[in-house]
């Protein structure tokens, strides 16, 4: 492939204002696009990205191309690229490979297309872009480093660091504060019930909503489940995060015991299988069944389909019906993939502003980096540049510390 592949390039002028409207709600961005045309620090760089395709990701786009870059965008799930966003990309010179509903085969081709652009610096969502990297050593000449900006990629090239296996330095841009606290716990939280709500209509006061997962994810969608009125039911296994989910107030327990009880099941492990043929067949009859998990193994949708004796597709836009033998109805959102960004728009650009913006600071600093293979954190400082910057964009105004108290914490002396 060469140039781009999009649906429709007659969409440009609408995916256009799209992005124009998204920008006009990330400032952050907005001041790092300024300076970064007039420093040009990414000048002669050629970055390949593989990203969910929204508005939001046109914009940080905008902002390396500003920047000097050369940017190669593949969508990171087919289900989550806008059509419109992608053909004003490519309007604009950027080299984007991706169309909404793509086969798994044509996935793979896009990643390979942005690949072949011999880039310096990655962008990646979900680690897929490293590991087709990983399985082509040719392709890999060139490339310096990268980040990885969700929970499951993180973890995918930890395991690999682990295993001798990762011959790249990626820096793991989800494990910042930020990123943590705006994205994943803001973020998704609000995403991931907005998604639900819009596929299936149903008012969640007074329902039962089993979160499975709490980390930052889980923790932002049980406070907006209880927040619509939503008894929150919580399953984890780590002993930390379970007492958290005890003391904000959540019931925890296994989930063989919350399958009877439940309305309304949302997975956010990063693990497969969490959600299977067992619990299938002790649900209610009607129970919603959504994934916020970055790939589509949370639900066992196989298993699923083999309990079902039918499966009315498209009950609902984003909404399957499957049929069990006792006349059960169970209702999979989005195929078990991604669910906000599958059945919604994703995070906010709001949320969207920090979460990339830290990423821009963090490709910029590799450029006058050379760090070993492995995984590596997001110096502290730009983290706290960010966060300041957006708090500075709201109109939020530190405290500082006085002359005395910045000479009691510089001291152990009292």
């Amino acid at each position: 492939m060469t140039g781009y592949d999009v649906a429709d390039p007659a969409l440009a002028e609408q995916g256009a204002r799209r992005v124009v409207w998204a920008e006009r709600a990330m400032p952050v961005l907005g001041l790092l696009r300024e300076r970064f045309a007039k420093e040009l620090p990414l000048a002669g760089r050629t970055v390949a990205a593989c990203m969910h395709v929204t508005p939001e990701t046109a914009a940080l786009v905008r902002v390396l191309t500003t920047g000097g870059a050369q940017v190669h965008l593949a969508a990171s799930n087919p289900l989550s690229t806008q059509d419109d966003v992608a053909a004003a990309l490519a309007a604009e010179g950027v080299g984007v490979f991706a169309r909404h509903g793509v086969t798994r085969d044509e996935y793979v081709g896009h990643l390979r297309a942005v690949l072949s652009a011999r880039p310096h610096l990655l962008l990646d969502d979900g680690c897929d872009l490293v590991d087709l990297l990983h399985a082509t050593p040719a392709l890999r000449k060139g490339v310096l480093a990268g980040v990885e900006e969700t929970t499951t990629g993180v973890l995918r090239l930890r395991q690999m660091a682990a295993d001798g296996a990762l011959k790249l330095p990626m820096v793991a841009v989800n494990d910042t504060a930020v990123q943590r606290l705006v994205a994943n716990r803001h973020g998704t939280g609000q995403s991931t019930v907005d998604a639900v709500l819009r596929a299936t209509g149903a008012l969640l006061a007074g329902t039962t909503v089993v979160i499975a997962g709490y980390g930052p994810c889980g923790v932002g969608i049980a406070e907006r489940a209880r927040g619509l009125g939503a008894r929150v039911v919580v399953t984890e296994i780590d002993p930390g995060r379970a007492l958290e989910a005890v003391l904000d107030g959540h019931e925890v327990t296994t989930m063989a015991e919350a399958v009877p009880r439940g309305d309304v099941f949302i997975t956010a492990t990063g693990n497969r299988d969490v959600l299977r043929a067992e619990h299938f067949a002790a649900m209610k009859d009607g129970a919603v069944l959504a994934n916020a998990g970055h790939f589509d193994v949370e639900i066992d949708v196989r298993a699923l389909a083999t309990e079902s004796v039918q499966v009315h597709r498209r009950v609902r836009p984003h909404v399957d019906e499957h049929l069990m033998t006792d006349g059960r109805r169970l209702l999979l959102v989005a195929e078990g993939r991604l669910v906000n960004l599958a059945a919604a728009e994703g995070h906010p650009a709001s949320v969207m502003d920090v979460s990339f913006a830290v990423q821009a600071l963090t490709l910029e600093w590799l450029t006058t980096r050379s760090l070993k293979p492995g995984v590596h954190d997001v110096p502290a400082e730009i983290d706290a540049e960010v966060a300041r910057t957006k708090l500075a964009a709201l109109g939020v105004a530190l405290e500082s510390l006085t002359p005395e108290q910045q000479r009691y914490l510089s001291s152990w002396r009292p």
